[in-house]
């Protein structure tokens, strides 16, 4: 497979419906296709005017190709913010060209450039592929963690 340079891009509020688009995408490839309740309304909304996370493009040809979503976190250890990765997702006839790789080294260099603390992510325990992409790229698992969620419904309940 041939590798053409990746142009990153950040996203502007135009881009929402193609947000969606490689949401609904990793949605897809993560079989979570009935979980996906965002809009092109909320996401403008939520990216655009209230600046709660931010989005990248990986571009090859002037043609979007791969995305990654990420918002600020706090460590109190640390003392100072993280980046936290929500989504990182390349289209798969596009995969193996160095599009991911370049989405994350931007991602690092976002974080650098910030003075974040660290950068963390989740990634699903089936899906191998990805965790030996960031494996390859010096991460090391949290095993001894565990993510816990709260629902909007539990959420509700708990008012």
């Amino acid at each position: 497979m041939e590798k053409k340079a990746t142009i990153i891009r950040k996203a502007v509020r135009e881009d929402a419906t193609l947000i969606l688009e490689f949401i609904k995408g990793i949605a897809k490839y993560e079989k979570m296709e009935n979980e996906v309740e965002a809009t092109v309304e909320l996401l403008e909304e939520q990216l655009f005017d209230k600046g709660r996370a931010e989005v990248i493009f990986a571009m090859e040809d002037g043609k979007e190709v791969g995305f990654a979503l990420f918002f600020h976190n706090f460590s109190t250890f640390v003392g100072r913010a993280g980046l936290y990765l929500e989504d990182l997702y390349v289209y798969p006839e596009y995969r193996g060209r160095g599009h991911g790789k370049a989405l994350f080294h931007e991602l690092v260099r976002i974080a650098h450039e910030r003075r974040c603390g660290r950068m963390e992510w989740v990634c699903l325990n089936w899906n191998k592929p990805s965790i030996d992409f960031y494996r390859s790229m010096g991460a090391v698992p949290l095993d001894e963690w565990t993510t816990y969620r709260l629902t909007e419904d539990a959420l509700a309940k708990l008012l």
